[in-house]
């Protein structure tokens, strides 16, 4: 399967979502996936499958416990996939990182401004 084949499933990324922020239990994970997408536990169960089998988490038993992690192998040949295509939106991002830094600039000068005026 494609990297972006299993990126593809919204649940697959929330999923990693939940994972970028830490080990999780599948207990865990099948919670906030439940209340979020309505699946049952053997439905998140297969897409923790296809996460591991894909190169995208790793699973460790703690006592009765699974714990999941990223592997970011998956997501290192993913990324290096992309980079040839990142010169379309680097340039896009970067004028947009300007425009925020004036916008906050201008707010700040505003502010000083204000304030030296009362």
């Amino acid at each position: 399967m494609h990297a972006f084949d299993v990126l593809g499933d919204p649940v697959r990324r929330r999923i990693l979502e939940l994972l970028a922020d830490g080990e999780q239990s599948s207990g865990a994970i099948t919670t906030v996936i439940h209340a979020e997408f309505g699946i049952s536990q053997p439905a998140v169960s297969q897409h923790l499958k296809v996460l591991r089998d894909n190169g995208f988490a790793t699973v460790r038993p703690s006592g009765s416990r699974r714990l999941y992690a990223v592997d970011d192998t998956a997501l290192r040949e993913a990324d290096e996939w992309l980079s040839r295509f990142r010169r379309f939106w680097a340039p896009h991002l970067a004028a947009m990182a300007t425009e925020v830094a004036r916008g906050k600039r201008e707010r700040r000068l505003a502010a000083s401004d204000d304030f030296r005026s009362t």
